[in-house]
């Protein structure tokens, strides 16, 4: 029994690859059926805080370019755009089911900083105690070292906010049904494995490359992600986001994606 279903409080991380169509513009119908079955999670009583990925890939798509600025000043000032535009989207759709949103945009050196985290802490318990769903993106028009080194931090980002905000449960949403003991795309007899005891280095071998032109992340990073939340309690869930319905049966357990156990 997976026990999902018990989770309290759960850090949503959402890729680029589930919000947007491969032209790097917003995917209308899938985003409209993540909201409001988000909402419907957050009515139910459960706690959701969100961290989401796509600023640089939809500020793309918004000026037509067509692919991802390889330069850090034009990443930059993409991500500003696409900010504006993620934040609006997700503002609106989240208010026609009477659920309020909030930004919070981090940093490395947020996250580095122990009177800052504490400052995340406080600011995220009184969102959520006023029944807001805090949305968390790293600041992409500021935060070089992810712009530059292309490390898919928002897999991380969304481990240190599940750490942070004391989460029962981290929940990445991405273009995969699971880990797969190869890679689908290439073996199409690769089996996914449900459920990841520990993290080995037999399981880090598993983990492919990067993701897709319009995100950063690969299985690599969410291996690393993986790591963070269960070395601090949290479970960890991969699952596809194409069908958000998919969620109602992963909250009455049943097996959906690969599931890693906390260490403790």
């Amino acid at each position: 029994m997976r026990n999902i279903s018990e989770k309290q409080r759960i850090v949503i991380k959402l890729g680029t690859s589930t919000l947007a169509h491969k032209t790097g513009k917003l995917n209308i119908r899938r985003m409209t059926n993540l909201v409001r079955v988000i909402s419907d999670l957050h009515n139910s009583g459960r706690e959701i805080i969100m961290v989401s990925s796509g600023a640089v890939g939809l500020g793309a798509g918004k000026l037509g370019l067509p692919e991802k600025p390889k330069d850090t000043k034009t990443k930059q000032a993409v991500a500003a755009i696409g900010q504006c535009e993620l934040m609006h989207v997700y503002d609106d759709m989240f208010a026609k089911y009477s659920v309020t949103v909030a930004q919070i945009l981090l940093t490395k050196a947020i996250i580095n900083n122990p009177s800052h985290c504490e400052n995340f802490r406080t600011t995220v318990e009184s969102l959520v105690g006023m029944d807001v769903i805090p949305i968390v993106n790293e600041n992409d028009t500021i935060a070089i070292d992810e712009l530059e080194l292309e490390i898919g931090e928002n897999d991380s980002l969304s481990a240190l906010v599940a750490e942070l905000s004391g989460a029962d449960l981290l929940l990445i949403l991405s273009d995969i049904d699971a880990l797969y003991d190869g890679d689908p795309r290439e073996n199409p007899d690769a089996k996914p494995i449900p459920l990841v005891e520990k993290i080995t280095p037999e399981i880090e071998a598993m983990a492919g490359g990067a993701g897709t032109s319009l995100g950063t992340g690969g299985m690599s990073t969410k291996i690393n992600a993986a790591k963070i939340a269960t070395n601090a309690g949290i479970d960890m869930i991969i699952m596809n986001g194409r069908d958000p319905e998919k969620l109602y049966d992963l909250f009455e357990d049943k097996e959906i994606g690969t599931l890693f156990k906390s260490q403790y």
